[in-house]
C-alpha cells in the first residue's frame, strides 16, 4: 500500500483521492478551503459534443467525461452518497435560424457515431415547442434537444466525492498545506509516496514552490441564482443560448445563469454590480420572463487556464514523485471525475489507454 496525498480539493483533487482510496492505498487530500474555489460556485452543463471548438486532445478528455458520469455517479450511489447534484436531463441548444440548427445537428449526428451516449437529437422549429421545454424562453423558433446532456452542481458533486473517499479510508484535512524542503501541512511535516497536486486557479504556488515557470492564468466568474414564483411541473433541460451564457435549471424553480468570463490576477472572491448587470441584460435578451423571478444568490469561482486552454498534467520535471494537474478552464466539471481517474492510474505507475504527451506540463511553459 502506497501513500498519497493530494493538494487541492475541487472535483479533480477529490476524484482522485476517491480513486486511489477505491484501490486500497492511504489517501490524505488536503484543502485550505479559500472563497472563490471554480468547482465550489459551479452549475456545470455536461454536453461537449455541442462544441464547436476542434481541437482534438481537448475533445478527448471531454468526451471521455461525459462518458464515465454514469459509471462515476453509480458507484456513489453504491457507497450511500445519493445527494450528488448531477441529473441527466437533456439538453436544449437555441438557435436563431434553421441554417445554424441544421449545421449543429449534422455535427453532434456525425459525433454520435463514437458517442451514443449523446442519445436522441430532435430538432425544434417552433417558439411553442421550445417553450414547451422552458416556457420563460423568447426570440427562439430553433433549437435542438440533445437527450443525453446533464447537469451538474459543482459543490454538491464535490462533497459526495470527499464522503465517499472518506468512507473508503481516506483523510481530509482542511489546513494549509507548503511545501519547502519537504512538504508541510500546517506546521507538521508529512512523508509521502506520490504528492498530487490539484489546486486549480491557486496553481502557481506550487508551480513557484518548485522552482518552475507559472503554469496557469485565472478568469473570475461569477454565476447567478434566479427563482421562478412557482416551480417547474417536470425537470427542465439545460439550456444553451447562442454565445457563452447558460442556464441550468432546476425543478424547485431555481435557475442557475452563467457566466461571466474576467481575466484577472487577483484573487477577490465577490460579485460586482457590472458583473451581475452583464449577466441579466444578456439573460433577459434570451427571455424577458426572467425579469419576475427573484436573486436567490450570486456565486464566484476563479477558472484556471493554461495558456493554450488545454488541460495539463504529468510529473513535475527534476521533482522526485510529484504529480501535478491544472488548467481545466470552463470544462472542469465535465472532465473533472474522469481525469481523477486517470491521474489516480498515473500515481500507481498503470497504463493509460491514451498517449497523455499531448497534455505533458512541458508542453505549456
Amino acid at each position: 500500500m502506497s501513500k498519497y496525498v493530494v493538494i487541492g480539493a475541487g472535483i479533480l483533487g477529490a476524484s482522485t483521492a476517491y480513486h486511489l482510496a477505491k484501490a486500497g492505498h492511504d489517501v490524505t487530500i488536503v484543502d485550505r478551503f479559500d472563497a472563490g474555489q471554480a468547482t465550489d460556485a459551479a452549475a456545470g452543463i455536461v454536453s461537449p459534443w455541442l462544441s464547436q471548438r476542434r481541437n482534438k486532445d481537448w475533445y478527448y478528455l471531454v468526451q471521455n467525461g461525459a462518458r464515465y458520469y454514469p459509471t462515476y455517479i453509480n458507484e456513489l450511489h453504491e457507497l450511500g452518497e445519493s445527494t450528488t447534484g448531477y441529473d441527466q436531463v437533456g439538453t436544449l441548444a437555441l438557435h436563431k435560424d434553421e441554417r445554424s440548427l441544421t449545421k449543429m445537428y449534422d455535427l453532434v449526428l456525425k459525433k454520435k457515431e463514437l458517442a451514443p451516449e449523446i442519445g436522441e437529437l430532435t430538432p425544434i422549429t417552433t417558439a411553442e415547442a421550445i417553450q414547451d421545454y422552458f416556457p420563460y424562453l423568447s426570440n427562439y423558433d430553433y433549437a435542438l434537444h440533445v437527450s443525453g446532456g446533464a447537469k451538474v452542481d459543482g459543490r454538491a458533486l464535490r462533497n459526495a466525492t470527499l464522503k465517499a473517499a472518506e468512507k473508503l479510508g481516506a483523510t481530509c484535512l482542511f489546513k494549509e498545506a507548503t511545501f519547502s524542503d519537504k512538504l508541510y501541512v500546517g506546521k507538521e511535516a508529512m512523508s509521502y509516496d506520490t504528492l498530487i497536486v490539484t489546486t486549480g486557479a491557486w496553481g502557481n504556488e506550487w508551480a513557484n514552490a518548485f522552482g518552475i515557470q507559472p503554469l496557469v492564468t485565472h478568469q473570475k466568474a461569477q454565476i447567478i441564482h434566479l427563482k421562478a414564483k412557482e416551480p417547474f411541473k417536470q425537470k427542465p433541460p439545460v439550456i444553451m443560448p447562442p454565445g457563452t451564457q447558460y442556464f441550468v435549471p432546476n425543478l424547485d424553480g431555481t435557475v442557475v445563469i452563467g457566466s461571466t468570463h474576467e481575466d484577472t490576477n487577483k484573487f477577490h472572491p465577490y460579485p460586482t454590480a457590472h458583473g451581475v448587470s452583464s449577466i441579466l441584460d444578456q439573460a433577459f435578451s434570451h427571455g424577458e420572463a426572467l425579469k419576475s423571478f427573484t436573486v436567490e444568490d450570486v456565486r464566484v469561482g476563479f477558472r484556471p487556464f493554461t495558456a493554450n486552454f488545454l488541460p495539463s498534467f504529468g510529473y513535475l520535471p527534476n521533482v522526485d514523485h510529484v504529480l501535478f494537474a491544472n488548467g481545466l478552464g470552463a470544462s472542469g466539471l465535465t472532465v473533472g471525475p474522469y481525469l481523477g481517474s486517470v491521474l489516480s492510474e498515473m500515481a500507481q505507475g498503470n497504463a493509460l489507454d491514451f498517449d497523455v504527451n499531448s497534455y505533458q506540463l512541458a508542453d505549456h511553459d
